[in-house]
């Protein structure tokens, strides 16, 4: 349940942050916007080639689902298990599923070796046939305020390309972060980049 009552007594008393979590939706604009960035990134003038002898085909990066509380540009914290804030002047350059997506195509793309030998589609806009995909839900993208961390979950659906259809969940987590949109924020790269790669490395491995 995604809650309008004001929090700032509740979590004064249990969680020590009167004042730092609002669900309100005016104010000023933030002076700056969150983004994920690859930890690693593919070099210039690297590539792949699909359907030539020793590639690894190609595998289409899907959009992953999201609850409702992640279907916003805003950070949500966690206050208890039945309600859910979001971090004042913490807010996405785009929806994290979006964002989510792009980080696991690069991370995909560095992880398959040089020369790359398999050739990640992650936008919409291509006319070319996936022999792989990878899919899933973004379950939790925010931060927890009873432990003071972020955490990153992810649950992954890989189809390779024999049609054999696998899933496993992911997660990353980083201790304790202060509830401010500057630590917030690196803190949630980091954990994203952690499962990234743990995702790039499964997927790699289920070839």
């Amino acid at each position: 349940m995604i809650t309008t009552r004001p929090l700032a007594g509740l979590i004064a008393a249990s969680l020590l942050l009167s004042g730092c979590v609002s669900i309100g939706g005016g104010g000023e604009p933030p002076e700056s916007l969150l983004t994920l960035t690859a930890s690693a990134s593919a070099p210039a003038g690297s590539g792949a080639v699909s359907g030539v002898e020793g590639s690894e085909g190609a595998i289409a990066v899907l959009t992953p689902e999201v609850p409702a509380k992640l279907n916003v540009i805003r950070v949500p914290v966690t206050v208890s298990a039945t309600e859910i804030a979001y971090l004042p002047e913490a807010v996405w350059i785009e929806k994290p599923a979006h964002l989510f997506r792009k980080l696991l195509g690069e991370t995909l793309r560095t992880a398959s070796g040089e020369p790359q030998a398999l050739l990640v589609l992650d936008t919409d806009d291509t006319p070319l046939r996936a022999t792989q995909s990878l899919r899933g839900t973004l379950i939790d993208m925010g931060y927890e305020a009873a432990n003071s961390a972020v955490v990153v979950r992810f649950e992954a659906v890989h189809t390779n390309s024999d049609g054999k259809v696998m899933s496993r969940r992911f997660e990353a987590r980083e201790e304790g972060v202060l509830p401010t949109a500057a630590s917030v924020g690196p803190a949630l790269n980091t954990a994203a980049n952690a499962v990234a790669k743990d995702v790039a490395a499964w997927v790699k491995s289920s070839q």
